[in-house]
């Protein structure tokens, strides 16, 4: 049995992370669990796995009353909530599905107390990733951090069956999201609904529009290079509007492996949480007669500017990664709260790197001090893009 702390459970990742815990009782026990705000939804969450402690990250003691059934358990308040189940209550395996780059210090707290990261935070890797592979190093009981994203879960588990043989080139698909099919004058005028209907996955509505501005994509160009340890050449974003191949691995020879099933995250998240072993997950198997056919494209450079940016964030190495991701964060807030037109998203982000140049990024402090930096100047052009 493995005892599993889950930072984010009311998440789309985490909640269906305790749909996995609630399936194989005899295997999973479940730690610590935090939310942000839904406090409704985590004590319904505490009354049904009796966790040791519980937290919500975005409210302060006495914001709300702890209902009785549930005062059985640690309740915590504030950020220090989400720092105390990654690091002081005792479990094998810490769960990161938070948003945003609250993940960093989550990471690298249960990593500095030896848990196993199962990461479902983009933010972690594409603002600190130096930082976090020099701390997630496998250890002589296997990995201490396993990606539960779809795309790097795939890889992830293509290059296991390589058997160490190095790969020449990593293949990461894109649904292309609920825009992929948009002309450069409809993206002009698109809408928070319409950015909001993805057609293959249910997420939550900050990764929604990221996934219809690419941006989700550019964030995953970022992580691939950190977790498999690729030069930015060695990663290619197809579109595959199917979402039944996941991302696929070619090797020196020509040969392509590739992991396909149907579009549900329950599948990468068990995978994380039982790995090495492979379970039942409840989810729908691939029908492959009903899907007919899968298609690749390229990605437009013009429609989905976000790719490129990736790749010159990458190139320009420091903390260039870190400020293209916060000056997204601050776009993409700004566009959901109707103050942003969907294409100003990148030029907002494009902007902001050209404007503050390269900062270090060796430290966490010299992390946070860019993220700062960048949000920072994201807000000013954004006051100049409404004007």
């Amino acid at each position: 049995m493995r005892r599993i702390n889950i930072l984010g459970s009311t998440g789309s990742i985490g909640a269906q992370a305790l749909q996995i815990a609630a399936l194989h009782p005899e295997l999973f026990q479940i730690g610590a669990l935090t939310a942000h705000s839904q406090a409704e939804a985590l004590f319904e969450q505490v009354r049904k796995f009796h966790p040791q402690m519980a937290g919500l990250t975005g409210m302060k003691a006495g914001d709300i009353e702890i209902p009785e059934d549930v005062k059985f358990c640690d309740w915590r308040f504030g950020p220090d909530a989400l720092l105390c189940a990654a690091r002081d209550v005792p479990c094998d395996d810490v769960l990161v599905s938070v948003v945003g780059m609250i993940g960093l210090p989550a990471v690298m707290a249960a990593r500095g107390a030896g848990r196993r990261v199962l990461l479902a935070n983009k933010e972690a890797l594409v603002a600190g990733g130096q930082i976090v592979m020099a701390a997630c190093a496998d250890g002589p009981d296997g990995p201490t951090l396993i990606p539960v994203d779809s795309e790097h879960s795939a890889i992830y588990q293509c290059l296991r069956a390589a058997q160490g043989n190095p790969y020449e080139k990593i293949l990461l698909t894109a649904s292309g999201g609920a825009f992929r099919d948009f002309t450069l004058d409809q993206l002009k005028n698109a809408t928070l609904a319409q950015a909001l209907t993805h057609p293959n996955w249910s997420m939550g509505a900050k990764i929604t529009v990221d996934s219809a501005s690419m941006f989700n994509k550019a964030l995953e160009i970022i992580e691939a290079r950190w977790l498999f340890d690729a030069r930015p050449e060695q990663i290619e974003v197809l579109i595959h509007p199917q979402s039944i191949v996941h991302s696929m691995v070619q090797f020196r020879d020509g040969a392509v492996l590739a992991q396909l099933g149907a579009p549900d995250m329950r599948v990468p998240i068990a995978y994380a949480m039982a790995y090495p072993q492979r379970i039942e997950t409840a989810a729908p198997k691939a029908d492959f007669p009903s899907i007919g056919q899968c298609t690749f494209t390229a990605v437009d450079p013009v429609r989905f500017p976000a790719v490129g940016m990736a790749y010159e964030a990458l190139r320009m190495g420091g903390a260039a990664a870190c400020m293209l991701n916060a000056a997204n964060e601050e776009a993409n807030a700004r566009f959901r709260a109707g103050g942003l037109g969907f294409m100003q998203i990148g030029h907002v982000v494009e902007e902001t790197l050209a404007r503050i140049g390269n900062l270090p990024a060796h430290t966490i402090e010299e992390v946070y001090a860019a993220d700062a930096a960048a949000r920072r100047e994201a807000r000013r052009i954004m006051e100049t893009c409404q004007e």
